[in-house]
């Protein structure tokens, strides 16, 4: 007789984990690519792909130097096994964001018990600023997800002397200077550094530093690609890479991302949303923390990353990403202390409550925007934007769904919150996100799409446009350049100034995009 195993039971745990999950892998492909990060490395990496050179990146044929090699190798290599399509570019951010996220879950309930454990995953997962990069095709989910690893590694060393865990670390900096740089590098080394000299007067600090085996983990990891393109492109990476996107990004304001210093005190409450309440609760207890170690330790990662971002000429708001985690395990290590009252669970209800509101007012804001912007290509954009009913549908629902969470009492008040918080998540991810790239993406996805289908071998230049997504859905790089007399050219109808428009006809359009035919 086959004996049955016991039978499978819903616990807090596994209604967590299923909650990260769906908010990471439901939908990926929901929106079209959008431009011009996520449209510029899914083509760098399909391009990478079609020509078999896995050693250097190029966007529509020119070298690309914004970035190291490994997300491209990430998405590429899934490309190879599933196909070319936006939702495996996104794949690697996923997973990365979710291997870091249950990598936080498990330190948490190390340091606090499993119930804190279960909550730093899901404030962490679903926070605003997370679920932005961990469903982005970009290199920053990756590099967040390592410079996560770097740093509870290099706690885990600093509170045990665990060698294999401070090797560890080296390996996850070294797969972070092949994602991104040297920033992979700064933030957790400054971090331990700053903490050793207050807590041990450096001696920790030294005692990572003199880790042979994991020097040449890192450098095995990481130096290899960095000699081959160094020798390949010489002075040309010196420039683009180096000096470009690493020293002038930091002493300068690269494509007009400049910002205040107070910038990023500013961005992250709105990245930490709908958790932000708790940021203002925890400055109440800044000292009693900084008393702890690791508390201390999470303290000093987020103020560097504060500080060192709010001193760059050049402001994105997910460069505070970076610090979003400790920002969490200090909430939560607060809550278990002293746990949040009544009021200060209200004002997440509220925020949960206020999020999506704004859910619902999307469409009414895309209609007003269609008659108030002035701009020639957003406002007829706007204006052809596909009915609203279902996102505001969708959000009336969850927000009924809410209320009845906030004051029913046949779960616990963080059951019901949390739950509440999800399906605000979903109807964002599911809903809203994917009718906002409908709105402003989908000519691009539509027109590239059809031209693959149709004419796969027409040559096509974009005019006066940059949008890297198209050359995704076409398959094949669109420099940017004046057309020959056998070209095809894709422009928007705002931009035909400078073609002699009765050598084309139109084979295509999409909301005022256009697929130029040379005519014979």
């Amino acid at each position: 007789m086959i004996k049955l195993g016991k039978p499978f039971r819903w616990t807090s745990a596994s209604w967590v984990a299923i909650a990260l999950l769906s908010l990471y892998l439901v939908r990926l492909a929901g929106a079209p690519l959008f431009d011009v990060d996520e449209g510029a490395f899914a083509e760098a990496s399909r391009e990478m792909l079609a020509s078999g050179d896995w050693g250097h990146t190029t966007l529509n044929g020119a070298d690309r130097f914004d970035k190291p090699i490994f997300i491209y190798w990430c998405q590429a290599a899934l490309m190879a096994v599933f196909g070319p399509h936006d939702w495996v570019a996104r794949l690697p951010s996923a997973l990365a964001v979710l291997a870091a996220t249950f990598g936080v879950w498990r330190f948490a309930a190390q340091q606090w018990g499993e119930a804190a454990g279960q909550r730093a995953a899901f404030m962490l997962g679903s926070s605003l600023g997370l679920l932005a990069i961990g469903r982005a095709a970009t290199a920053d989910g990756m590099l967040n997800a390592l410079l996560i690893a770097t740093g509870l590694c290099l706690w885990t060393f600093a509170s045990t002397g665990s060698r294999a865990a401070l090797r560890w670390a080296y390996v996850w900096c070294g797969l972070g200077l092949l994602t991104k740089g040297p920033v992979a590098l700064l933030i957790p080394g400054v971090t331990l550094l700053i903490w050793s000299l207050v807590t041990d007067r450096g001696r920790t600090a030294l005692n990572a530093l003199w880790e042979p085996k994991g020097w040449l983990l890192l450098l095995a990891i990481a130096v290899p690609w960095y000699i081959y393109a160094l020798q390949r492109h010489e002075m040309a990476f010196v420039q683009g890479f180096f000096l470009k996107h690493n020293v002038e990004r930091f002493t300068g304001t690269l494509e007009g991302h400049g910002g205040n210093p107070l910038y990023y005190v500013m961005v992250l409450p709105l990245l930490l949303l709908p958790w932000s309440p708790w940021c203002v609760r925890l400055l109440g207890s800044v000292r009693t923390q900084w008393t702890d170690p690791l508390q201390r330790f999470l303290w000093i990662w987020v103020l560097f990353v504060l500080g060192f971002f709010s001193l760059s000429g050049t402001k994105l708001p997910h460069y505070m990403l970076y610090g979003l985690t400790p920002m969490v395990l200090l909430i939560v290590a607060q809550s278990v202390k002293s746990p949040a009252s009544k009021a200060w669970q209200s004002l997440l209800w509220i925020c949960a409550g206020l999020t999506c509101a704004l859910a619902f007012a999307v469409p009414s804001i895309v209609a007003w925007g269609a008659t108030t912007v002035k701009d020639t290509w957003v406002q007829p954009l706007l204006a052809s934007a596909p009915e609203g009913w279902v996102v505001q549908i969708a959000a009336a629902g969850v927000a009924l769904a809410g209320l009845v969470l906030a004051i029913t009492r046949r779960a616990d008040a963080w059951a019901r919150l949390m739950a509440c918080v999800w399906l605000v998540s979903m109807l964002w991810i599911g809903i809203v996100i994917p009718w906002l790239g409908q709105v402003l993406q989908a000519p691009f996805q539509e027109v590239g799409t059809w031209a693959r289908q149709h004419h796969p071998d027409a040559r096509i230049v974009q005019w006066r446009m940059h949008q890297p997504s198209f050359a995704f859905y076409l398959g094949t790089p669109t420099t940017q350049q004046p057309p020959t007399s056998t070209d095809w050219v894709i422009v928007r109808h705002d931009r035909v100034e400078g073609l002699s428009m009765n050598r084309y006809e139109t084979a295509h359009s999409h909301r005022g995009l256009l697929l130029l035919k040379p005519l014979p």
